[in-house]
């Protein structure tokens, strides 16, 4: 199991199989979402998120039960249809936001704070959460 996960399941306090999964997810979401040059540098700098992405990018994405459905039907997906798809998988809301702290701060770590601030900088609504 990689670094990150390891980290995440212990902090937050997930089995590793669901951290996993959300690290993936998340990481598939910045992927999708984030400015192509920063998210691109930022996954490298991070070992196995490669892996990860490749094993989770598609889960959930255009689902998410209606609300995520309705969201992506009127362009709100976003990180709204993150958090939806976040929630089906059992997570709670304090959770997802610690989910996301540790991430960012981990990618931080390994990419530097100014490529992480730019990519979170560049999708809407995210930095509320990180």
């Amino acid at each position: 199991m990689n670094e990150l996960v390891t980290r995440v399941a212990e902090n937050v306090g997930l089995e590793p199989a669901t951290a996993e999964k959300a690290v993936g997810m998340i990481l598939g979401f910045l992927q999708r979402e984030a400015a192509d040059g920063p998210v691109a540098q930022m996954i490298e700098s991070i070992p196995g998120a490669t892996d990860l992405i490749a094993q989770y990018n598609g889960e959930g994405t255009g689902g998410g039960g209606l609300l995520g459905g309705l969201m992506s039907a009127i362009g709100g997906g976003g990180v709204m249809a993150l958090g939806q798809q976040l929630m089906s998988q059992g997570l709670g809301m304090g959770e997802i936001t610690s989910l996301a702290k540790e991430t960012i701060a981990f990618a931080k770590e390994k990419a530097g704070a100014d490529v992480v601030d730019e990519v979170v900088a560049s999708v809407p609504g995210l930095s509320q959460f990180v």
